[in-house]
Parts: structure tokens; C-alpha cells; sequence
């Protein structure tokens, strides 16, 4: 299945962000709420096309960016639950999507590429009992295959909360220090929900312990918004193409206006709307009544509130059903974080401030369960 290519100045700006971190191999940390487009952006990111046209032909064909979902890592059998068979998984996981990045391996000789996938199937062997702790060794002779020829190597980790979840501190400064060795042409991209301090406090990791690696990213965090207009108007574009019923032009602008361009909630709006032949908006907050009530918008809403941490919960909680709450410490870091994840802004003109968008305002001030 043909992957759908996107317009190359999709998300101009977090793109040209992300790429040039990457070009000065400077790791950074990406942070997006769910219904926010996160596929959409990692699956343009990775677009060779793309790199040629914000890196130019040199920097971009000597780039390689290789997507680790943390899905994807090993399931562990009984007794393997310990910290070197579960730091194996992850440096298993990198080493294979190397692998397929490279593959059939045209820059390597034909001697090296053979050196290559013995390297890669001696990380693999489980005949040998000391497998396991020598993952991470067998991976740094991997990665060499194509460092020594100059190439630039970013670990982009999709998920990373469940990365966090499942590696021990160990792993994540196995990867701090490869960085250092190779320093340079080797770095890293996370994509969560939430910024790294925060979800090392939510996991229960010591911070000072895993600090070296978190030090990578102190300086270039970036957070996902909504589609701009003309993503999100670009994104309408294909819906209209698949539509059995196209929507009006103020049907969708009520849409757009309604879900915030988050790129998960435009999709199951216009679902919801082709099917409601009885049902045209009138405006985004008719819109928002309506579409906040359905099942498919609702799960896009629990999606986001569920990403949040309790402080986050209590203030939109409170601003949504305008509720008064304690002003204090967190919940002024949590307006703050809230504000920077779009999910707040201040109405100058009210001097209060309103959740966005507004399905989710909706969603929380009419669910009993939150």
C-alpha cells in the first residue's frame, strides 16, 4: 500500500525545527498530545524527499533517520525479566531497524556487508548465554559499519513513554554514552506526550540516575500544536476525495473550528458529519455539542485526557466547568504546560482562560467519570 506522501511544507516549522537539530546532530524531544497528527508528522519526517528539500542533496543523502517504536520491541519469556535481557530488547530493536534502513546494503562493501549481518544475527543468538549482555556491544559494531563512512545516524523513539517504561536506567546510558563516542553523526529524537522530567517522575525512575541522557534534550524541546490552516485545509482536501457525501464549506469550517485542527478529531468529525444527513452546524460550538456527544470524538478525548498527569486533570477539569482550584506550585506548572500543549489559551478580552479545542471542552464538562 502506497504510503500517502504529504506536501513538503506540511508543519513547516516543526519540521525545519526537527531538521535542524538533526543536521547539527543535536538531540531533541517532541511532545504531542494524542489526536494531534503524530503519525502524520513521523511518517513525513521520514521522507527522504523531504530531508533533500529542507538539507540539500549532500547533508540529506549521508542522513539517516530510523524510526524505533517501542511496540515493536521483543516480547521476554519467563526469568528473562531482568535488566540486561530487557536493555537486549531495545538495543535489538534498534539494531534491526538499522538493518532495514540500510538494506540490501549497497554502502557497505561486499566483505563489510557480510561482517554486517554476522554482527547482526551474533546479537540474536540466544545459543550463546552471554547473548543478552553483549547486546549492546554487538549494536555499537553495527552502527560502526556505517559511522566510519560518514554517515549521520538519528534514533527517532515513537512512544517513548513506553520505552521509559520498559528499559532500565542502564539502557538509556548506553545510549548517552554512544552518543559521546560518536559525537556528531549519532543523536536522537523522542516523541511523547509529555516531557521527559515529567514522565521520569511519572515512571518512578530516580532523575538523578538517568540524568546524563535527559541532559541531551534540556535545550531543544518542541512542542506539537494543532494542523496550521493550510495543513488542515490540505487534510480536508483528501477527505473530500473519499467522501461519499463532500460537507458544505461552512459544514466545515464549524468542523475545523470545532476540533481545533487536532488531525485525529477533524478525521472522525467529517466521519460523524457525512453520515448526519439531517445535521448541518451552525457554528464551531454547535458543532462541538454535537460531535462532543459521539462515541469516536469522545475516544479521541479520553485519548488526550488520559496523557495528562492529575494536575493537568484538575485544572482543565475546573476551567472547563468552571470550577475554582488551589493556585499553587503545580498548578501553575500545569496552566503552564497545558498552555504550551494548546490545550489552554488566554482570552485577553475575558482575562480567563478556555480548554481547547473546543470538543474537549465539551467532553470534560459533561463526563461525570473524570
Amino acid at each position: 500500500m502506497t504510503q500517502r506522501q504529504y506536501r513538503l511544507d506540511f508543519r513547516k516549522e516543526d519540521v525545519t525545527y526537527i531538521l535542524d537539530r538533526v543536521n547539527a546532530s543535536t538531540s531533541c524531544s517532541l511532545v504531542g498530545v494524542g489526536s494531534i497528527g503524530k503519525s502524520n508528522l513521523i511518517a513525513h519526517l521520514l521522507n527522504p524527499v523531504v530531508h533533500i528539500h529542507y538539507l540539500g542533496g549532500d547533508s540529506a543523502n549521508m542522513l539517516k533517520l530510523i524510526n524505533i517504536d517501542a511496540n515493536m520491541l521483543t516480547l521476554l519469556t519467563a526469568g528473562q525479566d531482568d535488566e540486561a535481557h530487557r536493555a537486549w530488547t531495545g538495543f535489538e530493536l534498534m539494531m534491526h531497524r538499522l538493518f532495514l534502513a540500510f538494506y540490501p546494503f549497497e554502502a557497505l562493501s561486499a566483505d563489510d556487508a557480510r561482517s554486517f549481518f554476522t554482527t547482526y544475527q551474533s546479537l540474536q543468538d540466544g545459543r550463546n548465554p552471554l547473548y543478552a549482555s553483549m547486546g549492546l556491544r554487538y549494536f555499537e559494531l553495527g552502527l560502526a559499519f556505517f559511522l566510519r563512512r560518514g554517515f549521520k545516524l538519528v534514533f527517532l523513539f515513537d512512544e517513548f513513554e513506553t520505552m521509559l517504561d520498559r528499559m532500565p536506567v542502564k539502557f538509556f546510558l548506553a545510549l548517552r554514552g554512544l552518543r559521546d563516542v560518536y559525537k556528531g553523526q549519532l543523536s536522537y529524537i523522542t516523541f511523547a506526550r509529555s516531557p521527559l522530567p515529567v514522565l521520569i517522575e511519572r515512571i518512578g525512575f530516580d532523575a538523578l540516575s538517568i540524568e546524563p541522557f535527559v541532559e541531551l534534550f534540556n535545550d531543544h524541546v518542541r512542542y506539537i500544536g494543532p494542523y496550521s490552516t493550510q495543513d488542515a485545509a490540505d487534510m480536508v482536501s483528501v477527505l473530500v476525495k473519499r467522501s461519499s457525501r463532500p460537507l458544505s464549506d461552512s459544514t466545515v469550517a464549524a468542523l475545523l473550528d470545532a476540533t481545533g485542527r487536532f488531525a485525529g478529531m477533524i478525521r472522525a468529525g467529517w466521519s460523524i458529519l457525512e453520515m448526519a444527513n439531517n445535521y448541518t452546524p451552525t457554528n464551531a460550538q454547535d458543532a462541538a455539542v454535537f460531535l462532543g456527544a459521539r462515541k469516536s470524538i469522545r475516544l479521541e478525548c479520553r485519548t488526550i485526557w488520559d496523557g495528562l498527569n492529575l494536575s493537568e486533570q484538575i485544572v482543565l477539569r475546573a476551567v472547563a466547568r468552571l470550577e475554582s482550584y488551589n493556585i499553587d506550585s503545580a498548578s501553575e506548572d500545569a496552566v503552564s504546560m497545558l498552555l504550551q500543549k494548546r490545550l489552554l489559551r488566554l482570552d485577553r478580552a475575558l482575562n480567563a482562560l478556555i480548554v481547547e479545542p473546543p470538543v474537549l471542552r465539551y467532553f470534560i464538562a459533561h463526563s461525570a467519570d473524570l
